[in-house]
């Protein structure tokens, strides 16, 4: 006599209330196989397997079930896990919790590490333009990144959740990935979550976790115009502590870019330690820091000229050989959490910044009538800031009247300062089509010496609410309130205004509805401010800058692997800091822009061995009110069509086996360079290719190629004295050692 009996599969877990689940009890596994079952896992289509045990009938016969498991060989992605191919399924970035990305209630684009390694990206720039309605904003004089999210530029980014510096304006150095485990850019105004931040969106970077198994990785990397770089990235167990684990990534390159003058190079050094400690299944603690030291040529790009910026030479340099910069950036973040039970966990993070900067460059100023001479002024900065964040939040899940619930509360205190000190001085003008170098520092004096502090106090909820199976509701809002002092002296005056007393209110709405599975809707509606720095005469505390979006999206799964997105949105960008046109010298806050547009996104794996990642976007982003600039006027750098593709074929099989291609084009439509509309840059197409070869699990070698036609074009367009343009014909080769 034999005796067996089914239990059905466990439901599903309701999103976004679901847990994630705990980890399966050795002593369980240990007498089930035994027993003499037969577990078997496939590969990533996987099905669920049955077990039937077979016991013969005895007094003391025991009842065991049929056993059903879900095997799919790979690892279960969660929102700081790895991405296995191009495609996402999971963020925190727009809720802080883990939750589907179908379950967000605004867009998010993730570019997983693969397709960074893939594509060889070095920059964050790079990275993002895998992403429709993001492009280039600036390099701040070759100091940093700047991007232009749907419409609007932003200078600051958050990694693991955290902004950086509330005081500084730009990150003072060019932001290395060598630890980054993705790039995800939420779309639109992100304030109830992030507080302070620009509507365009927040672009965060989730760091390389440490892990428990031994992994390293190390690549030698060469190229174009003397470019050379050695990265790598070492993982695994402390021994002497259960449950710690330790990373460190590292990365050194120099690259003279095909804009060297001289003997002048761009150096960076990043190193990232980082430490994992995981005492009991309920307990988490990730410590991750970061230092980089960055020492590059001061390089502000092309001039403009009668409406256009020539490109006949585009290694054409208008600064000096002394024109030199160095930046220093450093950041460290403990985030801890604790699940107190099945339905609530707590959460710390406590953030420390602080760096400086310094140049010492030639500066444009202005072109002659006759378009031959090009003006100039010798310039020196002396700056640090420093800055401290942190994030106190529950996490709370349960059900009221049948619906479930996953409310987030938190608590954020922020507090930045930044003293940046100019000097400026006189230098002889430069040839405008032939410049000749050699000119000698006039003496400096003061330019402005700026001494900013910034204090916030946030409040925030949101409640991701389960109405109905496939029907859910994102409720969320937050409140900041602090102090801003800003003090700035210039020769012949010395004005101090008061402290700045900020109030900002951030709500957030969004539904999302899935009416079959593959599919998603949702529709929201999202909130930001920016404190106003801005003087305006006899207002103590300006208005800060606000930015409000509607958007409408959908989401479809095209298979198991592939999923395309879509959303149409309107952002009003309030208060924007005018010229007031009765006192020089003081502003008005009555500006007001727009951006409105659509866009789509594709990811993932088309077929087996075929991926892809890619984006389309159009955008009208104009001017709606100003005192300065005419009404109509396109807003600085924001191409009215964009887009990208990217998609590489792996061989699995047969004697080409281990062989990768991959192939790309980008184009950004033509941009205007000032709110003046006073000159265009053209548009672009820019073809990417690569070739890579896994010899083994150990050994890759990789060459990617770009620009392959060579084109000319700016990539970033600033203002008239800044504009960068983008690099020619290039080859990089790397080769990456893995254990």
């Amino acid at each position: 006599m034999t005796t067996r009996r089914s239990s059905p599969r466990p439901p599903a877990p309701r999103s976004p209330t679901a847990r994630r689940g705990r980890r399966l009890r050795a002593p369980l596994l240990g007498p089930m196989l035994g027993l003499g079952g037969a577990l078997a896992v496939t590969g990533p289509q996987a099905q669920p397997v049955q077990v039937d045990v077979i016991v013969p009938a005895t007094e003391t016969n025991i009842v065991l079930e049929e056993l059903s498991v879900l095997g799919t060989g790979l690892p279960v992605e969660t929102a700081t896990s790895p991405v296995i191919g191009y495609r996402a399924t999971r963020s925190a970035t727009a809720t802080r919790t883990d939750t589907p990305l179908r379950d967000s209630p605004q867009t998010i684009n993730v570019v997983p590490r693969e397709v960074i390694t893939d594509q060889a990206d070095l920059r964050l720039t790079d990275a993002v333009t895998n992403v429709s309605n993001v492009t280039p904003g600036s390099t701040v004089q070759g100091r940093s990144q700047n991007y232009i999210i749907r419409g609007f530029a932003t200078q600051i980014f958050a990694v693991d959740g955290v902004l950086i510096n509330p005081a500084i304006t730009f990150y003072p150095v060019e932001r290395d990935l060598v630890n980054a485990e993705r790039v995800e850019v939420i779309k639109g105004p992100a304030s109830v979550l992030y507080g302070r931040g620009d509507p365009g969106g927040v672009i965060n970077i989730v760091t390389r976790r440490p892990t428990l198994e031994p992994t390293a990785d190390a690549s030698l990397l060469g190229g174009s115009f003397g470019f050379r770089r050695f990265q790598g990235s070492v993982s695994s167990a402390i021994p002497a502590v259960e449950g710690l684990a330790a990373r460190v990534s590292f990365a050194a390159q120099e690259d003279p870019t095909f804009r060297n003058i001289g003997d002048n190079s761009n150096r960076r050094v990043f190193v990232a330690p980082a430490v994992s400690w995981t005492p009991s299944a309920d307990t988490r603690v990730y410590v991750n820091s970061e230092f980089t030291s960055q020492r590059t040529q001061y390089d502000e790009g092309l001039v403009a000229f009668q409406g256009r910026v020539p490109l006949d030479n585009i290694s054409r340099y208008y600064g000096e050989p002394f024109s030199r910069y160095y930046g220093a950036f450093n950041a460290i973040t403990m985030r801890a959490e604790h699940d107190v039970n099945e339905n609530l966990t707590l959460r710390q993070v406590i953030n420390g910044q602080w760096g400086e900067f310094n140049l010492f460059a030639a500066r444009a100023t202005g072109v002659n009538a006759a378009g031959t001479l090009v003006a100039r002024r010798d310039s020196a900065v002396e700056s640090r800031f420093a800055a401290v964040d942190t994030q106190t939040e529950a996490i709370a899940k349960f059900d009221t009247f049948g619906f479930g619930h996953t409310v987030l509360t938190g608590f954020e205190y922020t507090n930045g300062f930044r003293h940046p000190l100019s000097l400026q001085g006189s230098l002889a003008s430069i040839s405008f089509l032939y410049p000749v170098y050699g000119a000698v520092p006039g003496a400096l004096g003061l330019q402005a010496d700026l001494k900013q502090r910034l204090e916030l106090f946030g409040f925030y909820v949101q409640d991701q609410i389960v109405l109905a199976p496939g029907l859910q509701l994102v409720l969320g809002a937050r409140f900041d309130l602090g102090t801003q002092y800003y003090f700035s002296r210039q020769p012949n005056s010395r004005t101090q205004p008061p402290e700045q007393s900020l109030f900002g209110a951030s709500p957030r709405v969004g539904l999302i509805y899935r009416p079959i599975e593959p599919l998603t809707f949702y529709a929201s509606y999202a909130t930001s401010f920016v404190p106003q720095t801005a003087n305006v005469l006899n207002v103590v505390n300006p208005a800060p800058e606000t930015g409000e979006q509607v958007e409408v999206g959908t989401r479809i799964d095209l298979n198991p692997g592939l999923t395309l997105s879509g959303a149409a949105f309107r952002i009003t960008r309030n208060n924007v800091a005018g010229t007031d046109p009765a006192n020089t010298g003081f502003s008005v806050i009555t500006g007001q822009q727009r951006s409105e547009g659509v866009e789509a996104d594709l990811a993932g794996e088309i077929l087996p061995g075929w991926k892809v990642i890619g984006g389309v976007g159009y955008l009208d982003a104009r001017i709606t009110k100003d005192t300065t600039f005419a009404v109509g006027n396109r807003l600085v750098g924001v191409p009215a069509f964009s887009g990208s593709v990217w998609t590489t074929y792996d061989f699995r099989e047969g004697p080409l086996r281990g062989l990768g291609l991959g192939a790309g084009v980008t184009h950004v439509g033509s941009r205007f360079g000032d709110l003046s509309n006073s000159y265009r840059v053209g548009a672009y197409n820019r073809v990417d290719a690569a070739v890579y070869y896994d010899i083994d699990a150990h050994w890759r070698f990789a060459v990617n190629m770009r620009n392959l036609t060579n084109a000319r074009y700016i990539e970033q367009p600033f203002n008239q004295f800044n504009n960068t343009p983008g690099a020619p014909f290039t080859v990089l080769a790397t080769v990456t050692a893995r254990m």
